[in-house]
């Protein structure tokens, strides 16, 4: 497939995805697919990053394989968003998988990417395997596998069945603990696969709790709060260990899995404010943490590392990467007036209401997300000039142009009324 074909498709994709939330209605629904507002986000999530990815990897575009991979993993996702059918979804979500292991095993360029896809295939799918059987049997028990009548006629699920249904989705998002797969995986993926993989990839996983909390009627019991608990002091201690991290890519991959702890904690209390907390970090760190990926390529093929300690004086040689880098940094550390700030701003009340130390929890992983990205910005950009920095070549227009791309939907999404899907 030529790169201009599929350019025009994930374009006319992007466009479709563009054209739904524009849309007025709150559900369509037959008896395969269906188009909510948050799936209807999270499909133009997935069509934008896609672009976005084919975008920043022209070096790639002679590589039919590569472009394919590449579409496959789009439409994989789309079908996963847009399933009506609880197996379906399941199938697509299982699907999404392939693509993302043939990008890393096939672009990735370090020796490790074989050990980097096992990781990450041994965690995903062995933790679904419990969600597969607690499906089977729950469609079977209801004679349904449509979502929305599981929804109506399904009774009350708590306890151990809980965790088993929970834990295929803390495994993708990721939580703390069950994390190890997404630092070998983003360090040994290539770009399109590092961007696919925290912009969509982990949102898949937040996106399946919110479905299991709809077909199955969870309830909020001691086990749910074990999680929510675990995953909020497992979000401080990632933001705490990217203070210690030297690998560009390792530092943003452990931010996301702080992240991440706010949108399942958010899920997971079921109110107003934890669920549009969710979504609104979900969609908010979807663009912020591609566009990290997107830097620190770009700040490698300039240096030839990813060791920060080598990376310094980005400011002298590339003034244009570096007023970039400041804005991510500033984006991702919630800076007013992001949308990210928006998202870490809503939980509290949900926080506050359920356990006050959790407010105290989540205060301090706001001042050290402030701290690692303050880190981040001085160590690559201030400093004495390294000598890795062979020339001063300038910074090519698809990078400039991928990244403004990346900020014009924290923007354009200040139309907070696209995220009252629930209410």
């Amino acid at each position: 497939m030529e790169w201009s074909a599929m350019a025009i498709v994930l374009s006319f994709s992007t466009i479709i995805g563009f054209f739904i939330l524009n849309q007025n209605f709150s559900l369509y629904m037959d008896t395969l697919f269906s188009i909510s507002m948050l799936s209807g986000l999270l499909v133009f999530l997935s069509c934008l990053l896609s672009f976005f990815a084919l975008m920043a990897t022209p070096e790639e575009k002679a590589s039919k394989a590569y472009s394919f991979s590449l579409l496959m993993l789009c439409l994989s996702l789309t079908l996963a968003f847009s399933s009506c059918n609880l197996m379906m979804f399941y199938v697509f979500f299982e699907i999404s998988l392939i693509p993302t292991l043939l990008l890393i095993i096939g672009w990735g360029y370090q020796p490790e990417r074989l050990q980097a896809g096992t990781y990450m295939m041994l965690y995903t799918v062995g933790a679904s395997l419990p969600l597969l059987i607690m499906i089977l049997k729950h469609c079977f028990s209801m004679s349904s596998m449509n979502m929305y009548f599981l929804q109506l006629s399904s009774p009350m699920i708590w306890g151990i069945s809980s965790l088993m249904i929970y834990g295929a989705f803390l495994v993708k998002l990721p939580m703390y603990g069950v994390h190890l797969w997404l630092p070998k995986a983003h360090v040994e993926a290539p770009l399109a696969g590092s961007m696919i993989l925290a912009g969509i990839l982990l949102k898949l996983g937040g996106y399946g709790i919110i479905q299991m909390n709809y077909c199955f009627n969870m309830m909020l019991d001691k086990f749910s709060y074990l999680i929510i608990a675990l995953s909020m002091w497992g979000g401080l201690i990632a933001t705490l260990m990217c203070l210690r991290q030297v690998d560009v890519k390792s530092l943003v991959a452990y931010s996301s899995v702080g992240h991440m702890s706010i949108v399942s904690a958010g899920i997971l209390l079921d109110n107003c404010w934890g669920v549009m907390s969710a979504m609104i970090t979900m969609m908010a760190h979807g663009f912020s943490s591609s566009a990290m990926f997107c830097l620190a390529y770009f700040s490698y093929k300039k240096s030839h590392t990813r060791n920060m300690p080598y990376m310094k004086g980005i400011l002298q040689v590339y003034p244009v990467l570096s007023m970039l880098w400041f804005i991510f940094c500033c984006i991702n550390m919630a800076c007013p007036p992001t949308l990210n700030l928006m998202g870490e701003m809503a939980i509290i009340p949900s926080l506050w209401f359920s356990n006050f130390w959790l407010v105290l929890i989540m205060g301090a992983m706001v001042f050290f997300s402030a701290a690692y990205n303050m880190y981040l910005y001085s160590s690559l950009n201030h400093g004495s000039l390294s000598s890795y920095f062979l020339g001063g070549f300038p910074v090519k227009e698809y990078c400039c142009l991928t990244l403004f791309g990346h900020m014009f939907p924290l923007l354009l999404i200040m139309k907070f009324s696209l995220f009252n899907c629930f209410f």
